[in-house]
């Protein structure tokens, strides 16, 4: 073998490392564990939605929802470690409810998703329904319950490792043919 052909497969062989060892082991996003009022149940009208999730989480947000997509959060909902807890507005009146949640996970990744309960032997309706605020729409209820991840950023950590790999490939060709041509 030459020694152009020689010094191209230690090139290779090195890009192959480097892609390797900068490799990124797939993220595992947080899973809603828990919740309270759990997944359909039928409850007393319930004060807070307290939401568990498998890891920490941040940037948490509850809406909580009726048929007729009234909302009944109250304030915002807190993140504490892995716990999301919402208030709710009022007192419930009767029916069916559903919970929209999204949060950031702690890998960066959000996750979203939704769930219904029933209140059943509530003494009144609700106080005060909050109003929908078009600077924060709510979670979609399209969803499901266990959210998959879009690609977000890491798609563009991988289309740049790429792009690096072709750019350390054609720069150690380039070089070894320049070195390679002066020996010959």
């Amino acid at each position: 073998m030459s020694r152009a052909a020689l010094r191209a497969a230690a090139g290779a062989a090195a890009v192959g490392t480097a892609l390797a060892l900068t490799t990124v082991p797939a993220s595992a996003h947080t899973t809603l564990t828990s919740a309270d009022p759990a997944k359909n149940s039928t409850v007393a009208a319930p004060s807070q939605i307290v939401l568990t999730y498998g890891d920490p989480v941040r940037l948490p947000r509850v809406v909580v929802t009726d048929g007729s997509q009234k909302q009944y959060q109250a304030g915002t909902a807190r993140a504490v470690d892995n716990k999301v807890t919402q208030a709710v507005g009022g007192a419930l009146p009767n029916g069916e409810y559903t919970v929209g949640w999204r949060v950031v996970a702690s890998d960066g990744h959000p996750v979203e998703g939704t769930y219904k309960f029933t209140v059943k032997g509530s003494q009144g309706g609700a106080q005060s329904a909050a109003p929908a605020s078009p600077a924060s729409p709510a979670p979609s209820a399209t969803k499901a319950a266990s959210a998959q991840d879009s690609g977000g950023s890491s798609g563009w950590l991988w289309i740049g490792l790429i792009a690096l790999a072709l750019a350390l490939a054609g720069g150690a060709i380039a070089w070894f043919r320049r070195s390679g041509g002066a020996q010959s």
